[in-house]
């Protein structure tokens, strides 16, 4: 058995100008007829509130020629401790453990492509195209055949609790030049930066590609309580004690008065 655990990272705080500075450091410069590939969100922010229950944004362009379109999207990276857990003395315990480093968060793929795309495998590994190229590294030292038991552990796990799709959806086709597609943000999704991947697949090489951020951000009270759970957790930890004894004393004396 393994048990998947997830390094907890710094919080993300989201500020107009860092949006404003990413926008202008990825948008392409010029839009011209002539550019092979142009693509956009109809959103780069995704604000999680406490009633989030998962957003649908629209991704939309246009292509010159003939060709496929990738759409791959990554989430912020995190470190990831696979446990394997066997039974010693008829109790289960951790027996061994991998970590693994800059594991994508959030990673969704949807292609125009019915049947497979033309790419060669360095290519696929390069754009992480299909959940057996995505990156698992580690520093440990591992036979191939642990390094296969415990990387598969991770990818089933994410695919699981919905942060991994591999099959996303489908990039529909307007005429011959118009695309859109749907971007799924779930309500599990980690706060952080995200990448849109647009890929441009033309005889058997990625012809063009461009590079949209995204931004996931916790919004309101909530968003305070996390920051203040993630950056100060011995305050919090006294707040929230604070408060459940309050609770208790208020409690027991409307029980008394009753």
């Amino acid at each position: 058995m393994i048990a998947i655990l997830t390094r907890p990272t710094f919080p993300f705080r989201l500020s107009w100008p860092r949006c404003i500075l990413g926008l202008l450091m990825l948008m392409p410069i010029t839009l011209s007829a002539d550019e092979p590939l142009v693509a956009d969100l109809d959103s780069h922010l995704v604000a999680i509130t406490a009633g989030f229950t998962g957003e649908e944004l629209l991704l939309f362009g246009t292509m010159q020629g003939d060709g496929e379109i990738v759409v791959v999207v990554h989430g912020p990276k995190q470190d990831i401790v696979a446990r394997r857990k066997d039974r010693v003395v008829g109790v289960w315990m951790n027996t061994d453990s991998v970590e693994f480093k800059g594991v994508p968060s959030f990673y969704s793929v949807a292609t125009t492509a019915r049947s497979g795309l033309d790419l060669p495998p360095s290519a696929l590994r390069r754009h992480q195209i299909g959940l057996e190229n995505i990156r698992l590294q580690t520093d440990q030292i591992l036979s191939p055949e642990d390094y296969e038991l415990f990387a598969s552990s991770v990818l089933r796990n994410k695919v699981a609790i919905g942060l991994f799709s591999p099959d996303a959806g489908v990039v529909e086709r307007r005429g011959r030049q118009l695309f859109r597609a749907s971007v799924l943000i779930p309500t599990n999704v980690p706060v952080g930066t995200y990448t849109v991947e647009t890929l441009l697949v033309r005889d058997g090489q990625v012809a063009a590609a461009q590079t949209t951020p995204l931004f996931v951000n916790k919004e309101g009270f909530g968003a305070q309580v996390y920051r203040t759970a993630q950056i100060q957790p011995a305050l919090y930890g006294l707040i929230a004690i604070f408060i459940a004894g309050f609770a208790g004393l208020a409690a027991n004396w409307i029980f008394q008065k009753l």
